[in-house]
């Protein structure tokens, strides 16, 4: 049986058994849930586990969104996998998702495909050429790609598939950013894919330190609406929820993504004896609540340069994990001195 965890406001209550969330939901639906296999917290009234349907004081499915409410296309997904993930959109007629250039694995042969400028934003394909290019120049600043793609279920009926695979080993994280005050600030490189209508714009660091030693650097990404946006994470990821006040110090390559409430700065690794020869570089990121951040424990640059390092130089490789250097790599076929 499943242990159920609530948030009202900041304030959590749990673990719960099933029949005692089922009646925390319906006497207090005004906050989010969780449990084990959650993605994410979740607002209580849209957890159709959580509605026993029949039950006296059992809650009614929320209704749908008004004009002018949710934005963002509604949108379902699985991601497979386990270290070299994929996640699998699937869109009702009319529904559409955008993702990075290069990214599509697959898709139905009634899901459409269209380059578009700029992050593809309702806000942005309902302007004129000035407003497409400036959605382009976000991107090209934060170092994308001019173009995304647009998929969108071009069928009359029925739902229709498209995956998207994550470009080097580690995770896939669904967020829904109405769950998150509409905002979150992750690196630039993270994004893989989103619903129609999310907005994808450059967030400045303020403090110059921070900007030019920060990891970073001096712009990341802005992800706005309220729909799902899917952000990749190297290695394995941890997400904290850090109280007011709150502060954990991250090596500056790990952090993925925060909340818009969290501050981020740096600070020195202290002596110049740890900053020379400790091997975490010259500063720190801080992070200190209140709001949520995710983490990575392995970073695409540190990947990077762990195989740059590891490739053969001009003239001989490196005879690491051989005693018997290049005689060793002609016994086991490794010739690629």
């Amino acid at each position: 049986m499943h242990q159920w965890h609530f948030s009202y406001n900041g304030q959590q209550m749990g673990p719960l058994d099933t029949p005692a969330a089922i009646a925390q939901a319906a006497k207090n639906p005004n906050g989010h849930v969780w449990r084990q296999g959650f993605a994410e917290w979740m607002p209580i009234s849209a957890c159709a586990e959580l509605r026993a349907e029949g039950a006296p004081g059992a809650m009614t499915a929320p209704p749908p969104p008004a004009s002018g409410g949710q934005r963002s296309d509604v949108i379902d997904y699985r991601i497979y996998g386990e270290d070299m993930q994929f996640v699998e959109i699937e869109l009702d007629p009319g529904e559409s998702a955008v993702a990075e250039a290069g990214s599509m694995m697959y898709k139905d042969a009634v899901i459409n495909m269209e380059t578009v400028f700029g992050d593809g934003s309702k806000s942005a394909s309902g302007g004129g050429f000035m407003d497409k290019l400036v959605g382009a120049g976000k991107r090209l600043i934060t170092g994308e790609s001019l173009f995304t793609t647009m998929f969108s279920h071009a069928g009359g009926s029925g739902k229709a598939r498209v995956a998207f695979a994550a470009p080097y080993p580690g995770t896939i994280v669904p967020m829904t950013l109405g769950n998150y005050g509409g905002r979150i600030i992750c690196q630039k490189d993270s994004f893989l894919c989103a619903a129609r209508g999310v907005s994808i714009g450059l967030f400045f660091q303020k403090k110059i330190l921070t900007a030019l030693f920060g990891g970073e650097g001096f712009i990341m990404q802005k992800l706005e609406g309220d729909g799902l946006v899917f952000i990749h994470a190297g290695g394995t990821i941890v997400e904290r929820e850090l109280a007011a006040g709150e502060r954990l110090d991250v090596d500056t390559g790990c952090v993925v993504a925060m909340t818009s409430t969290v501050n981020f700065d740096i600070k020195s690794v202290g002596s110049v004896k740890s900053a020379l020869f400790g091997g975490e570089g010259v500063f720190l990121a801080t992070l200190t609540g209140p709001g949520k951040i995710w983490v990575q424990s392995l970073p695409f640059s540190r990947l990077a340069g762990r195989m740059w390092s590891a490739m053969p130089r001009q003239g001989g490789g490196r005879d690491e994990g051989s005693v018997l250097g290049g005689l060793g790599r002609l016994i086991d076929g490794d010739n690629g001195f």
